[in-house]
């Protein structure tokens, strides 16, 4: 039976979605099923009824079971603001593996759904730093996030400024590049994800991990998401990588530490990406 909040549906429904997701995003990883089984995502929405986003085509809802599907939630459609695809947060997450007692920072936390699932997976010691520029979003998510003691949200952008140091950089908002400090963050090991998106709107999810001898990086997927706010940085219409340079991506480096040379796929202000791989 449900009650006039629809938990119990709620709960019911979170089973059967976390498998769906782990599914549809080929991950076999108990802790995360578990994780987006336990976070109640209504609590991270705005009231029903919910816009939920499907193939490209949006309809509401006021039905709970509907937003515990693999389909974007609009958070807010005007800014063209969502709660992201699952299944393809389900894939990130994996990628970059969450393990207890390591530190996150979350660029474009939005209003903390997927910031409370990495929380979870760093328990019971890790913590996780989450970063939203607008600044009524970091206000709710700091509010969503109560339940969650292992989280601080900060309401800034995270392009521009000196980072505490982290194991993984998981970013939620297209760049044309990392940010330099992202790469300077990670520690040993230490694993960031971001949607390079040096093409209007699209571009590769790129996984680069922090190698003794440099960032190896290898692209996961093409994306499309909204940009990040609060960069400066910018690229020359003459010199946009192609999609066949985007794929040859093995490194990315710091320009301050190691200046571009014949394999240079990309050259931006701060940093730079290579077809040359990164020994281990």
């Amino acid at each position: 039976m449900k009650d006039g909040t629809g938990a119990y549906a709620s709960e019911k429904a979170r089973g059967f979605y976390a498998s769906q997701v782990m599914n549809l995003a080929g991950v076999e990883n108990r802790r995360i099923r578990d994780a987006f089984a336990e976070v109640v995502r209504e609590a991270f929405l705005p009231p029903p009824p919910w816009a939920v986003i499907s193939m490209g085509v949006a309809r509401r809802t006021s039905d709970v079971a509907e937003i515990y599907n693999n389909v974007l939630v609009a958070i807010d459609s005007e800014r063209g603001i969502n709660n992201g695809e699952p299944a393809l947060h389900a894939a990130w997450i994996d990628a970059v593996d969450p393990q207890p007692g390591e530190t996150v920072i979350h660029v474009g936390a939005g209003t903390g759904y997927y910031t409370a699932i990495l929380a979870l997976l760093v328990q019971p010691d890790g913590h996780v730093e989450a970063f939203e520029y607008e600044a009524d979003l970091a206000a709710q998510a700091a509010r969503n996030l109560t339940p969650y003691p292992n989280v601080t949200v900060h309401a800034a952008s995270a392009f521009g400024r000196v980072l505490p140091n982290a194991d993984i950089v998981y970013v939620n908002a297209g760049a044309i590049a990392p940010d330099v400090q992202w790469l300077r963050a990670l520690n040993p090991g230490g694993r960031l994800i971001f949607p390079w998106q040096p093409h209007k709107g699209w571009g590769p999810a790129l996984l680069v991990t922090r190698r003794e001898r440099g960032f190896s990086a290898h692209s996961l997927m093409t994306v499309g998401f909204i940009s990040c706010s609060g960069t400066t940085e910018k690229i020359s219409v003459a010199n946009l990588p192609t999609e066949a340079d985007l794929a040859d991506v093995r490194s990315v480096w710091i320009r301050s530490e190691r200046s571009p040379d014949a394999n240079a796929i990309a050259v931006y202000d701060d940093v730079w990406f290579s077809s040359e791989a990164v020994e281990s």
